[in-house]
């Protein structure tokens, strides 16, 4: 595997520490804390640790605090429920002997059962498209220290988005975008490894999609985005390092929230995954003291 890929699967890894007890390290990616799609992403493994036979279809989650990446996190599973055919865990993410997410994730043993899905967008082909999470040097230049190390930091995913945007400031536009993205390397062929990646890169993207009906770049220092929670649905089998198509949306934006929701297709065209978020949108120029969240 590729070392950015490598260290991302390490990560998910986690260490046990006693029956339902995990823990996590961090990765300094850039941004002030630590990122939510690790969070999510170790949080999903760790339920997937008590879970045999069975593979998560759905997850619910809440990110509280702030993460620092200088410390471990703490999984802590609670084992809610084992039925015949579904389980559920709770999840609670502790740091410095505080909660800073929680999440509860359902699985399913497979069964067949009734088939429909919605069509994949008609959108140009990975391969006609610019890697999108690189930015060209005359606009690095441009860019505060802190965003110009989280830009620039090497990122195990590769990112190409039909719809082409200044990091830093771009028009009002529909508040809609399709990214093709994929591992930078293959991944080992294990469903619920594919399902935690897949977890951990939904969280890019997203919630910026709703500052795009305002004209607003999340890294223009205009505006605190934060993410306040976040769910997924695993329809379908996927390979996370192979193209896969983020088709995303916003259709709300009110009481200084965002929401976004996305559909995630394999290149064939099957409907592998759905996810949401809202988040924290607060204009700097409203405030009034300290920005909370």
């Amino acid at each position: 595997m590729d070392p950015r890929i490598a260290d991302l699967v390490s990560l998910l890894e986690l260490e046990p520490l006693e029956v339902n007890l995990f823990r996590g390290e961090s990765r300094d990616i850039g941004s002030p804390q630590v990122f939510g799609g690790q969070v999510l992403g170790q949080a999903l493994m760790a339920a997937s640790r008590t879970v045999a036979d069975r593979i998560v279809h759905s997850l619910h989650a809440y990110f509280l605090r702030r993460g620092d990446f200088n410390a471990p996190i703490i999984y802590d599973v609670d084992r809610s429920r084992d039925g015949q055919s579904f389980s559920n865990r709770r999840v609670v993410a502790i740091q410095h002997g505080e909660q800073i997410f929680n999440m509860t994730a359902s699985f399913q043993l497979p069964q067949p059962g009734l088939e429909h899905q919605i069509p994949m967008p008609s959108v140009p082909p990975p391969e006609t498209l610019a890697e999108s999470s690189r930015a060209r040097p005359e606009l690095l230049a441009r860019l505060p220290e802190r965003v110009r190390r989280l830009l620039e930091t090497p990122r195990p995913f590769e990112f190409r988005s039909v719809q082409s945007a200044d990091a830093l400031q771009h028009p009002a536009a529909a508040p809609a975008r399709e990214i093709w993205f994929r591992a930078v390397s293959a991944v080992p062929d294990d469903a619920t490894l594919q399902r935690c990646l897949l977890a951990y890169v939904s969280d890019f993207y997203l919630l910026e999609t709703a500052t795009l009906r305002h004209g607003i770049s999340r890294l223009s220092g205009r505006a605190i985005v934060a993410s306040i929670d976040h769910a997924m649905w695993f329809h379908r089998p996927l390979r996370i390092d192979e193209w896969l198509l983020y088709a995303v949306e916003s259709p709300s934006a009110s009481g200084s929230r965002g929401f976004a929701r996305a559909s995630i297709f394999s290149r064939d065209g099957r409907l592998v995954a759905s996810t949401a978020q809202e988040g924290l949108i607060r204009l700097v120029e409203e405030q009034a003291g300290e920005p909370r969240e």
